[in-house]
């Protein structure tokens, strides 16, 4: 390593403040109703997400909550949706009951987009048992929509949850991942030790096919899960992240199953999917094994045009980090984060460029599932440290991270934002049982970015949030999709932010919006947000 990287690697490590407290989020304590009985959703953890509910142009924070279970009733005086607005002056008001989401059920992650196109973040909470649509009135409210949307009477152990267009017909689609059948009645008991109970791996449960929903444009949706080809009850899926590893255009799927083999759907542009993770070599470990796959992400973290992807597994598995070229090839071990990940159990991740240098780094979240592991003598701990890697820009990733941010924690949920509007990005992170810690992103202000708002406008073929649309920066070679999901059970922001390093300007920026309309803008200065809108040749500015 040169001295200008190690210098620059040491400059990062000291950038996150935790400032969870003087936020206004200390009171939030999750609550997993564990009481003895282990059952496997208690191990699982809440989502969270950064989003903009009331469009001020500052991002508010959702998390979520679960709830006792009924063989175990209890009084429960907490909301399972927690939403707090964000006052523009670094802190956080709770504005749950205000909005009408105060309501009870064992919530568990949370996809956001404008799935009816009216230009407002609407929720998909995903949970044991019942999901739940929330469609944004524009009032500073959230209607419960479900039944109305035709996606109710459907209970399930459900995890991640995404919104893409994968027809390209104007309409966010809906994908929800689905883990295992279990239920309280169904609850297999299984032990370490033979005298006590533990919590069980998935191998105890069958799977539970994900779901496709179509988007038909008027307030409901379609089931088209099995003519779609993704019907599979042999998956036992946590995350999803949409990508487009083929370059043609349309959304593709990738997940991230449990103990059971990932699986990458192609979109074959007629309304179905064709599974092609064996044949892509993203199925399986190296030696051929199904990992513990958990949270997922995809970005271009080589600027070279195509999206690698990484993938969270169980401690003695090491994070799976994926190369494209003509197929995936884990280079986990060779970039240096295998051998750091060797020891941890990870849950969410995500690529983000958090020193802005114009290269995507990689967070991954860790926390393990029973608290008895301390006890098998292995060293493995039940609390773990956040990893931050560092992109050293040659394929090489160095793990960055102290304290606050690497304090040990059982970490489960995590999205980014710019919540303070300074230019970079911050973190939001869940923990199992605990509370959820808000990291505050202080890097020193050397390195620019510029950060693109991006708006489909042709009816019938561009969504409004414009998922799907990938934004090159033709001077770096950087290249950003618009996209819901990835992480763990969590949604960041949408908008796009592109560290310029010292440039004082991106020259040629070119998007590709969903409608398949491509579109150049030119000479765009750093420390402004720019609202870029389908069909408009003048973006919209604003100073940070």
């Amino acid at each position: 390593m040169t001295a200008t990287v190690l210098a620059a690697t040491l400059l990062l490590a000291q950038t996150f403040a935790d400032v969870t407290k003087p936020a206004g989020l200390a009171s939030y304590t999750h609550h997993n109703a564990a009481y003895g009985a282990k059952f496997l959703p208690e191990t699982m953890g809440p989502g969270c997400a950064f989003l903009d509910y009331d469009n001020d142009g500052w991002l508010d924070i959702l998390l979520l909550d679960g709830q006792p279970w009924p063989t175990k009733p209890a009084a429960s005086n907490h909301s399972s949706i927690r939403l707090y607005r964000n006052t523009g002056k670094g802190g956080f008001i709770e504005t749950t009951k205000a909005a009408g989401l105060d309501t009870k059920f064992y919530a568990m992650g949370v996809a956001t987009a404008d799935y009816d196109n009216d230009g407002f973040t609407d929720l998909y909470i995903t949970a044991v048992g019942q999901n739940r649509l929330y469609r944004n009135t524009g009032q500073g409210t959230f209607a419960d929509v479900t039944q109305k949307a035709a996606i109710d009477k459907r209970e399930a152990f459900s995890t991640s949850a995404l919104w893409f267009d994968f027809d390209r017909d104007g309409h966010l689609d809906l994908y929800v991942a689905n883990y295992v059948r279990w239920s309280a009645k169904n609850d297999v008991y299984c032990s370490l030790d033979g005298k006590t109970k533990s919590y069980c791996t998935p191998e105890a449960y069958r799977g539970s096919t994900s779901w496709l929903f179509r988007n038909r444009g008027n307030g409901t949706f379609e089931d088209v899960t099995g003519k779609s080809g993704l019907f599979d009850t042999s998956s036992k899926s946590l995350g999803v992240a949409m990508l487009d590893f083929d370059n043609d255009g349309w959304p593709d799927l990738f997940v991230a199953n449990d103990t059971q083999p990932n699986k990458l759907y192609r979109n074959n542009r007629d309304g179905t999917f064709r599974e092609t993770a064996v044949s892509m070599g993203v199925a399986f470990s190296e030696d051929g094994r199904a990992r513990a796959g958990m949270g997922v992400d995809a970005g271009d973290f080589l600027n070279n045009g195509k999206p690698g992807i990484a993938v969270t597994n169980f401690d003695n598995e090491k994070l799976g980090l994926y190369q494209l070229g003509t197929t995936f090839t884990d280079v986990a071990m060779p970039s240096g984060i295998g051998v750091a990940t060797r020891s941890t159990l990870g849950f969410a991740c995500f690529f983000a460029d958090f020193d802005n240098d114009g290269w995507l780094d990689l967070l991954a979240v860790n926390g393990h599932i029973d608290d008895s592991v301390r006890n098998l003598g292995k060293g493995v701990q039940y609390a773990q440290p956040t990893q931050l890697f560092r992109n050293l820009t040659n394929g090489k990733f160095r793990d960055v991270a102290t304290a606050p941010l690497s304090s040990p924690k059982i970490g489960r949920g995590a999205a980014y934002g710019d919540f303070d509007n300074d230019g970079d990005l911050d973190l939001l992170i869940t923990t199992n049982g605990g509370p959820a810690y808000l990291y505050r992103n202080d890097a020193p202000k050397q390195n620019g970015s510029i950060r693109l708002q991006l708006e489909g406008r042709v009816t019938g073929k561009s969504n409004r949030d414009a998922i799907g649309a990938r934004v090159r920066l033709a001077d770096t070679g950087q290249t950003q999709m618009v996209k819901s999901g990835s992480s763990y059970l969590s949604a960041s922001e949408k908008a796009l932010t592109f560290g310029l390093g010292t440039k004082t300007q991106a020259s040629r920026i070119i998007v590709q919006w969903p409608s398949g309309a491509t579109q150049e803008f030119s000479n765009l200065a750093a420390g402004r947000t720019y609202r870029l809108t389908e069909g408009e040749a003048l973006p919209k500015s604003s100073p940070r």
